[in-house]
């Protein structure tokens, strides 16, 4: 390298971004990029310039791909006649004797190599910047860049050093790649520039997906080194890279010249800065729409991502947290939401398939889409909920011999069958999963005024299930769930299928209410009568909300799914200000639910609750689990457990949820600030989040005061909440109102 050649920049302080002084040695440390449907891995060696190329599209056959849902509706009267008989062990038996089945694995498709020689790696330093999805590696007289285009769907590295010399090649050689993937590879010299191939057909599938890389070198000589390229004394190289999958063979020649046609035709107009140009008119605004601010010390903003998590008290360790969640989020949905791994991995084995996990995961990482501006994010999902909805019908017909949908507990993002269960998880009895994958559709309607179509259709085929689903009674002539399931707990003295469950309950009970306000006429009346007939939660003798309503089934409280606080949040159904008693023992069921596991996603899930409940000390104390527990690797991507054991988004997509919710909430009717502020973060601001009534709010807060800025879009009066009482909020559309909150 040359020795003369300008140093790096220096470390900035500002949130919108991360770096390290090393290149990263694990895959899991590998600065992210994505559009939603491609992502890659930088890993900034100066030796060896490796970026795993990864794509939503990637899942391993395993046979889940013609797994259907079990035909038991014809066993259904049984199983119901038992368990309200009190037979606590009958659901175990309420199978067609399948193994356990997982969905199909995501996976890596391969990784783009750089090689060289270098004289050391002075003045080196990686970086990622957020607000442009750029991962960046520099030392003395070589820079390269990469991003993942949202304009173009493709993967782009440029690299500039001055002779450089180098080897490129597609190498699918990543770990846990099975012994019988067959991989066929070449390249080919064209005016335009090398074009590298690299196919992978899977073990006993028809199936395959294919890698085209482009590249375009300026100056020096490019030679053909089999299977990939040798640059020598070039000025610059830039890499387009996308994969498809498919069956039968890619027509490569169109792959490639798809690729070139995203070049600039001749000019002055320089390849990367066009292209980079056209993905941050989508990206930066995005990204930019919420932001927050706290009293961090700029020192502190300019440590490397892995000393600054050294300090877990450190106000500019959320500030960077919180805006690495959200650019890890948006840079994941696109075609599809993030999967438990966002849109990343390095390696085939892949914990839980690397799916999306319905009954808290996928919810959890979406949690902040529509009060955190990305609709980008809420589109995704509902591109995943609407592809699937034959399949939910073929759920409810099959195992409840219903109309109507229900949702699987696991998808590869394929298949929408529910075949992922067993004894210990029995999934397929799980009615509420429709419901709450469908809340966030719901909020985003509320906040932009509209209704989408295709979501009042979904709303009606969920309340034709509850319909034909919902047809026993207990003694008093109200309605039973029935089999009711808790995801993932069991009551304490009965097996895993129970009845009435506390979320099996609020999920009907939202989804009937919901789909009547979509579709007012007769059967909005029949659904509210329905909902009506649902019988109230219990409160057991801890004085705390019970998971089961049904008398007897005691409570299992060491468990790391909240699903009995579903009314609570997500919903509004449970809340201090129009259900004071519930919330009271809501909050007590809270405070008796254990950690189990330390799984990220319990302790993060434990601070939205508490959040809707107003209790910022345990809000506080459940961010504390994760932030002092080495949950983050350095790239700022989450680890499911303690000490970063297994690659996994949930608390690098939550956290942002987890800080709006203490912020600021709202309902269509109401908005509430301030309500679970932690203490250790006492100085701040927060910008730019949409509201359930259709308004943008800033809020800066200090121990003096706090100053909002509401701007609706809407005429609409709502109850202002705060510390010191409530007030109706009278809002006329285009016309800002500024609140002054006195110190707390």
């Amino acid at each position: 390298m040359s020795a003369d050649a300008s140093p790096p920049p220096a470390p900035s302080s500002s949130p919108h971004g991360t770096w390290e002084p090393r290149p990263a040695a694990r895959w899991e440390d590998a600065f992210l990029s994505g559009n939603g449907r491609h992502g890659a891995m930088v890993f900034g060696d100066p030796n060896d310039d490796r970026v795993i190329v990864t794509h939503h599209t990637l899942v391993r056959p395993n046979g889940g791909e013609h797994a259907r849902p079990p035909e038991l509706a014809a066993q259904l009267p049984q199983l119901q006649d038992r368990l309200l008989a009190g037979d606590l062990t009958a659901a175990e038996e309420f199978t067609d004797g399948r193994p356990l089945q997982w969905v199909q694995p995501f996976h890596p498709a391969f990784q783009v190599r750089l090689r060289r020689s270098t004289d050391g790696e002075r003045g080196y330093r990686r970086s990622v910047d957020f607000a442009t999805g750029v991962a960046e590696a520099v030392c003395t007289g070589r820079r390269s860049r990469v991003f993942v285009s949202r304009a173009d769907d493709v993967i782009v590295q440029h690299v500039t050093s001055p002779g450089l010399t180098a080897d490129i090649a597609l190498d699918h050689r990543l770990p846990g790649a099975p012994n019988g993937l067959r991989v066929s590879d070449g390249v080919l010299l064209t005016p335009e520039g090398a074009v590298l191939t690299l196919s992978a057909r899977y073990p006993g599938s028809d199936r395959a997906y294919t890698g085209v890389t482009l590249a375009v070198v300026t100056g020096g000589r490019t030679t053909l080194t089999p299977p990939g390229v040798r640059v020598t004394a070039a000025e610059s190289v830039l890499l387009l890279t996308r994969v498809r999958r498919h069956t039968g063979e890619l027509d490569t020649v169109a792959e490639a010249q798809a690729l070139r046609e995203l070049l600039p035709d001749g000019g002055d107009e320089e390849p990367y800065g066009s292209l980079l140009e056209r993905h941050l008119d989508l990206h930066r605004t995005a990204y930019h729409r919420v932001s927050l601010t706290l009293d961090a010390d700029d020192a502190e903003r300019a440590l490397p991502g892995s000393e600054l998590l050294k300090r877990p008290k450190s106000p500019a360790l959320l500030e960077r947290l919180f805006a690495a969640g959200r650019y890890h989020l948006l840079s994941a949905a696109g075609m599809l939401p993030p999967r438990l791994t966002g849109l990343w991995t390095g390696d085939w084995d892949t914990a839980w398939s690397g799916a999306f996990t319905t009954d808290a995961n996928l919810n959890l990482q979406t949690a902040s889409a529509v009060a955190g501006a990305l609709p980008e994010v809420v589109e995704a999902h509902a591109a995943l909920i609407h592809g699937q909805l034959p399949h939910w019908r073929d759920n409810a017909r099959a195992v409840f011999g219903a109309r109507g949908i229900v949702a699987p507990p696991h998808t590869d993002g394929e298949s929408g069958h529910t075949y992922h269960f067993s004894r210990e998880y029995p999934l397929h009895l799980w009615t509420a999963g429709a419901d709450w994958l469908l809340k966030p559709l719901v909020d985003h309607d509320e906040a932009r005024g509209e209704h989408d179509p295709r979501l009042k259709e979904a709303l009606a085929e969920l309340a034709l299930f509850y319909e034909d689903f919902l047809t026993r009674t207990d003694e008093h002539g109200r309605l039973v769930v029935v089999p009711s399931y808790s995801p993932e707990n069991r009551p304490a003295n009965a097996s895993w299928g129970a009845v009435n469950a506390a979320m099996d309950l609020s999920a009907a009970r939202h989804a009937l209410l919901t789909a009547a306000a979509y579709h007012p006429g007769p059967e909005a009346d029949r659904w509210r009568a329905l909902a009506e007939r649902l019988p109230p939660h219990r409160v057991n003798d801890d004085g705390a909300l019970a998971e089961w309503a049904w008398p007897g089934l005691d409570d299992t409280y060491d468990h790391r799914h909240l699903s009995h606080l579903y009314g609570v949040w997500p919903l509004d159904e449970i809340n201090p200000y129009d259900t004071p008693d519930l919330a009271v023992a809501a909050h007590r069921a809270l405070e008796l639910r254990g950690a189990e596991n330390d799984s990220a996603h319990g302790h993060l899930h434990h601070a939205l609750v508490a959040a809707r409940l107003r209790d910022g000390e345990r809000v506080a104390h459940a961010l504390g689990q994760v932030l002092e527990g080495d949950f983050f690797h350095a790239s700022l991507m989450s680890a499911h457990y303690p000490r970063r054991d297994v690659y996994n988004a949930d608390a690098a997509h939550t956290l942002p949820a987890v800080i709006v919710e203490s912020l600021i909430q709202s309902t269509p009717d109401r908005l509430v600030l301030l309500p679970a502020l932690p203490a250790a973060f006492p100085e701040g601001e927060l910008r730019g989040v949409r509201t359930r009534f259709g308004a943008e709010v800033d809020i800066g807060w200090s121990a003096a005061g706090a100053r909002a800025v509401v701007r609706p879009t809407r005429t609409h009066r709502v109850d202002l909440r705060t510390s010191s009482g409530t007030r109706p909020l009278h809002l006329r559309a285009g016309e800002d109102r500024v609140l002054t909150l006195g110190p707390r």
